[in-house]
């Protein structure tokens, strides 16, 4: 009995001392190998990999396989500098494949890894890795050895980019990425991303399979509010100077292959929205506020355009021109040349370009269909610095719209609709063949447009402005084949010289004499004007012109008395109820000095009339002659080493009759220039004034005009007749500041007279064939 005791109990300690050894043997041999694999590791790294690796602490279980770094760091080549940091590295091998000549990771994991990317003239930061580890010719051997990496994971990553050549600075944050991994003998690599945008708000969801043989790839993507400013820098490398800014929404389904940008089935919805792309932050020459692009299939090898939708809302658009190139010229000067600077190195602008004009390419050669597209509000603005003012038009609310454009239709309808600013409106009406686009029927109307705002050119090449009339232009066209049939219809209802603007940079020809051959007895130039021929080189027939200046040559004359009385009539009533200032000129003419006379006269007749003067300040263009003015006179104060003080009236009046593009005042101008992007004379002399001397200058205008019009009532009681209402400031319809007189009461007999006489006049010919017209602009 007790030796069996004995039996038990030494099998016993037997047991625990061969579990002790089991369990302590492992234990020690882990406690023993992890540092070693530490130690080991940072010491022949460089040896093996040309970059020094560190870390805390490793733990290596080589029962099976597993494998950590706690705070791996991995340098760059030749430096201290970080190229990879990771909270945590793990991985768990195959021990037994490793028989098989076979290393398989089962498991890949980085904890918060921390990288860099940096490509510079000598290539990228991880080139050096590329060489040493690249592929050598070997002899062959029976039996390779394969290499499996599975179950990768990237989780709470952030990536950073950096382009010293350009540069380029951007990052991603929150970078989560999920892999079943790649085996040696599989071509296609699968991965579910997950980003945000360290240059930004906005983020990328999504799932990537790409074959690694033949690049081909399909993905899925979600982005959400995704911030574009990050391209801002790229914009740099091509363009002078500009600031840019978006965001984009986008869903997106595709497969295709990188070798080929053609080659690509893709649909889905892009969005891109607040786009602004300008001289600065606060200066756009472009923008919208959202493009939606909704595509029911795209793929251009197959020639397969189907779009839902294509809309564009608030586009804005500003083209301006200087004395030298324009906006366009002048932010991308370099042009070609900077992007050839670029092309040995990626510009992810030109880039999208390329890969744009690849996609589209073949659009019109291909099957493709708009069921709906759109542009709504838009604001296209043209501005010229050029001449002796500023000329500025815009077309602004901006409607164009389509439906149902498919290249199986035999016709495409498209409206455009816009308004003209300061004054009129516009629409054309297209229907074209959408097989070929030399094959179309338009039709268009451009109505109530004051030529007065024509008076920037008219100035700079006759001398003479319009003071007065409405012009209108119509016309239908068919087009067959790019030969041309067309009626155009040209109006300008009761046009008017005004008086000559003497300067040195404006040239003179005989406007009144020129007026005086166009125009027809009813006061209106009326032309047809057909255009035939091509496209390519259109036709004017002229001959309804040339007819009516040889008919008003003979037939005129006779007429003299008619248009006498007219204009006169025409004078009558327009001062009666406007008078107009001359450009920064606060003085009046004697015929308005007569008309202040009788109108002082007849408020003393009829003791129960009043008078309300409604002042309408063309501030833009007083602003700027007076913004002119000034500039030129401290150039001419400088050049004479004068004061201002004694500064005469001849004085004066050479310099309001200097040339701003006299060249050596714009050398003084440039000298003074406060920084490099004052590109119009009007920016350089606001430079050289300052804005508070010009508004100055322009509320002391008006408060001499004012004094200038009621110096004329003498008599108080006269003088409480009349009313003044706050100053408007806008842009008139003659093009010229005034005053807008209403009469309170009895109308003076007079301007009932005319009224009277100029209603008898109208309803005769000549001037009753053009009566609707009148009335339209009313």
């Amino acid at each position: 009995m007790p030796s069996t005791k004995s039996a038990k109990s030494r099998l016993k300690k037997l047991l625990l001392i061969t579990g002790s050894i089991l369990i302590v043997i492992p234990l020690i041999i882990i406690l023993c190998i992890s540092p070693l694999t530490k130690y080991l590791v940072e010491k022949y790294s460089i040896k093996y990999t040309g970059r020094q690796v560190r870390m805390d602490w490793a733990y290596v279980n080589p029962f099976t396989g597993y494998v950590y770094f706690k705070n791996l760091k991995i340098n760059e080549c030749e430096s201290d500098s970080i190229f990879i940091s990771a909270n945590g590295a793990s991985a768990t091998f195959s021990l037994l494949k490793l028989f098989s000549r076979t290393c398989e990771i089962t498991q890949l994991t980085l904890d918060q890894p921390n990288s860099i990317i940096v490509q510079s003239q000598n290539g990228v930061n991880f080139s050096d890795l590329t060489k040493r580890f690249r592929h050598k010719d070997t002899i062959e051997v029976k039996t390779p050895f394969h290499v499996d990496v599975l179950n990768i994971k990237i989780i709470n990553g952030v990536l950073r980019y950096r382009d010293n050549r350009i540069p380029i600075n951007y990052s991603v944050v929150h970078l989560d990425i999920e892999s079943p991994g790649l085996a040696w003998n599989m071509d296609t690599l699968a991965a579910k991303v997950s980003l945000l945008s360290g240059n930004g708000a906005g983020g990328i969801k999504g799932h990537i399979t790409i074959n690694l043989k033949n690049l081909d790839y399909k993905l899925d993507a979600v982005i959400s509010k995704l911030e574009l400013k990050f391209f801002e820098q790229y914009f740099k490398v091509i363009s002078n100077y500009g600031s840019f800014r978006a965001n984009l929404d986008a869903d997106i389904e595709a497969a295709g292959s990188f070798k080929d940008a053609e080659d690509m089935d893709a649909k889905g919805l892009i969005v891109i929205s607040d786009f602004h792309f300008g001289e600065n932050t606060e200066k756009d020459f472009a923008s919208f506020e959202k493009f939606t692009l909704r595509v029911k299939a795209l793929n251009p090898k197959n020639k397969e355009y189907l779009l839902d939708s294509v809309s564009l809302s608030r586009p804005y658009f500003k083209f301006e021109r200087y004395d030298y190139l324009d906006n366009v010229e002048r932010m991308f000067e370099k042009g070609k040349e900077g992007i050839n600077q670029s092309a040995g190195q990626f510009n992810l602008i030109v880039a999208i370009g390329n890969y744009i004009k690849a996609l589209s390419e073949n659009f019109f050669r291909s099957d493709y269909t708009v069921t709906h597209l759109a542009i709504s509000n838009g604001d296209f603005q043209y501005n010229d610095f050029s001449l002796n003012e500023k000329f500025s038009i815009a077309a602004n609310p901006v409607f164009i719209k389509a439906d149902s454009i498919k290249k199986t239709n035999s016709r495409v309808n498209i409206s455009f609709s816009t308004g003209v600013k300061p004054y009129g409106s516009g629409t054309i009406n297209l229907s074209i063949n959408p097989r070929d686009s030399s094959d179309f029927d338009m039709n268009y109307n451009l109505k109530k447009l004051p030529v007065a705002i024509f008076n920037p050119y008219l100035i700079a090449y006759t001398s003479f402005p319009l003071d007065m009339g409405t012009l209108e232009l119509n016309g239908n066209w068919k087009v067959r084949s790019g030969i041309i049939q067309s009626n155009n219809h040209l109006l300008v209802i009761d046009p008017r010289v005004g008086e000559r603007v003497k300067n040195k940079n404006n040239h003179r020809l005989p406007m009144r004499l020129a007026m005086y051959l166009v125009k027809e007895e009813g006061n209106v130039i009326d032309y047809q004007i057909p255009i035939t021929g091509n496209l390519k080189n259109p036709t004017f027939h002229m001959g309804d012109v040339i007819l009516d200046i040889i008919r008003n040559i003979f037939v005129k004359p006779a007429t003299t008395i008619y248009r006498n009385e007219v204009k006169n009539r025409e004078e009558d009533i327009e001062h009666s109820m406007t008078l107009n200032w001359e450009t920064c000129k606060s003085s009046l003419s004697s015929h308005q000095e007569r008309f202040l006379n009788k109108m002082e006269k007849f408020l003393q007749e009829n003791p129960a009339s009043s008078v309300t003067i409604s002042p309408e300040e063309y501030d833009a263009k007083e602003k700027e002659g007076i913004l002119f003015f000034e500039a030129k006179k401290k150039y001419y104060l400088s050049i004479n080493h004068e004061k201002a003080q004694s500064l005469s009236n001849s004085d004066s009046e050479y310099v309001d009759e200097m040339s701003i593009k006299d060249t050596l005042f714009i050398r003084y101008l440039n000298k003074h220039l406060t920084h490099s992007l004052e590109f119009t004379i009007q920016d350089k002399c606001s430079s050289l004034v300052g804005s508070g001397l010009v508004n100055t200058r322009f509320s002391q205008l008006c408060k001499n005009r004012k004094s200038s019009f009621l110096s004329h009532f003498t008599n108080n009681e006269i003088a409480r007749k009349i009313t003044f209402n706050p100053t408007q400031n806008d842009i008139p319809y003659n093009g010229f500041s005034y005053y807008k007189i209403t009469y309170k009461g009895k109308l003076p007999d007079y301007l009932v007279k005319a009224y009277a006489e100029m209603n008898k006049l109208n309803n005769k010919s000549p001037r009753e064939k053009y009566s609707k017209e009148r009335k339209k602009i009313i």
